[in-house]
């Protein structure tokens, strides 16, 4: 069983004090200001973004304020011909900063960055098998590193964000990311608050990455998306985009894994319209 907080006895205690030690400076505590959001801004997200409708008024409210931080902390720039325009910085910091919400702290202090291309693109993969390394040539459509940068697809970027059921959201996924590399390590266990969070977590997600993998190898048909099976980092990203878009299949299949989800992000999607 592929563990998500790696170690044994001692070494897993010392790794979860530095965790737990490592959680201020990673996660910065932030203050929701009440600062005018613009009224052109919210109809993109009303047109554009069927969750952000869904939002009760007062979480819609921190949304908007959190989105409005992002823009001013967090550098958008395009590349290859994209210009910026005021869609691609709402709808990009909105859709990442819905994983804020209620948490009362914003990403990591590294995050500094966020390029968007106009469409997918191709990157290398380094892959080793008996010892011998080569490169493979894989089309991708985002990025996250955990030196604090983000690459999003403009694109797809805004095709997962009119598409709010289908599990799958771009945006969402490259910034549960960053909440997991939070630490330093992209190992499907973000910050977390104890001992006792992070030893639920690795028996919960453990038991379900295994059952996943076991699934997709038979090809049978999961709730979760197939490349959650992939590891444990994208476990965790994906698991994030299906409980803010499929909550309620997620609850019915997995509801063990929907509960510590909750718990994590400190909303339950399925109490919005």
């Amino acid at each position: 069983m592929v563990e998500f907080v790696i170690g044994a006895g001692a070494l897993i205690v010392a790794a979860l004090a530095v965790k737990i030690l490592s959680s201020e400076s990673a996660r910065p505590v932030i203050e929701i200001r009440h600062k005018p959001f613009p009224v052109e801004w919210r109809s993109i997200l009303e047109n554009q973004w069927p969750i952000y409708s869904r939002l009760p008024e007062e979480l819609r409210g921190q949304l908007e304020q959190l989105s409005l931080i992002f823009i001013e902390r967090i550098e958008i720039r395009g590349i290859e011909g994209l210009e910026i325009t005021d869609e691609i910085r709402v709808l990009t910091a909105s859709q990442a900063c819905l994983l804020l919400i209620n948490q009362k702290t914003f990403f990591p202090d590294k995050l500094r960055s966020v390029v968007i291309r106009p469409r997918g693109y191709t990157a290398t993969q380094l892959e080793s098998y008996g010892g011998i390394t080569s490169e493979k040539e894989i089309q991708v459509l985002g990025q996250s590193w955990e030196n604090g940068l983000v690459v999003l697809s403009w694109d797809n970027a805004k095709s997962g964000a009119r598409n709010a059921k289908d599990g799958r959201n771009l945006v969402i996924h490259e910034f549960a990311h960053q909440l997991d590399q939070a630490d330093g390590r992209a190992d499907g266990a973000p910050i977390l608050g104890s001992r006792e969070q992070y030893a639920k977590w690795r028996r919960v997600c453990s038991r379900i990455f295994t059952d996943l993998q076991a699934k997709v190898e038979e090809g049978d048909k999961t709730v979760i998306d197939e490349y959650g099976a992939t590891n444990p980092a994208e476990f965790f990203s994906v698991v994030t985009e299906t409980f803010f878009e499929k909550p309620f299949y997620l609850k019915k299949k997995r509801p063990e894994l929907y509960e510590l989800f909750e718990e994590y992000y400190q909303v339950d999607p399925l109490n919005w319209k």
